[in-house]
């Protein structure tokens, strides 16, 4: 048996998809194939209250709620399963990008797991997120990030993919996440339509075979 399986099959760390639920449209999101494809129905359900506990009782280093087809603050018991996982000591990542919930949610959800890491969506400064972040309202979630300072013990994180629309954001973005003291980082993504794709960026911002 070789180590990797070994570190694969006996790991306590889990990524989940807890819901099928998001109301963003990003264009290249895996999840707008399904969208498309299917009559505007992404198919999945709500993961059950018996299932997180498994998930909690064998993952016991970390639960990282970073829906690939959802947003998890869109699960109906998402605050509840925070909650749960700070009661039993879990570790907790959040990655969100779908601001359809009011401010008085943030603080609850904030507060009901403390040391969970929270990662921010947020592509390219607040104002021009929305552009590929459809329906997103990035200054509003820009605002919630910076609260979540005043009630998370880890500082929270925004993740910036770059876009052609936003590459010349980039020095700017660094300066700004300086000023507010939270942990800026750029990824490069590889999902372009075709080669014309309006969103791509200079060749210099785009992932690149075997990297």
């Amino acid at each position: 048996m070789s180590d990797n399986f070994n570190k694969f099959f006996f790991r306590r760390s889990v990524n989940l998809d807890s819901t099928h639920r998001c109301p963003l449209m990003c264009p290249n999101c895996a999840r707008q194939f399904h969208y498309n494809d299917m009559g505007k129905r992404v198919p999945g359900h709500d993961l059950t209250d018996e299932n997180y506990e498994k998930v909690m009782n064998f993952f016991t280093d970390c639960i990282n709620f970073e829906g690939q087809y959802s947003d998890p603050a869109h699960h109906p018991k998402f605050i509840e399963f925070l909650r749960r996982a700070y009661k039993k000591r879990n570790g907790v990542n959040v990655q969100h990008a779908a601001n359809k919930k009011k401010k008085e949610w943030y603080i609850e959800a904030f507060e009901a797991h403390p040391y969970a890491h929270w990662r921010f969506s947020i592509d390219g400064l607040p104002a021009d997120s929305h552009k590929y972040r459809i329906n997103q309202d990035g200054e509003f979630l820009f605002e919630m990030m910076v609260l979540s300072k005043q009630y998370l013990i880890q500082k929270p994180k925004w993740q910036f993919i770059v876009f052609k629309y936003n590459e010349h954001q980039i020095d700017d973005a660094i300066k700004l996440a300086k000023e507010i003291d939270v942990d800026l980082y750029f990824l490069y993504s590889g999902r372009w339509k075709s080669a014309d794709d309006p969103l791509m960026p200079s060749e210099q911002y785009r992932m690149r075979a075997g990297k």
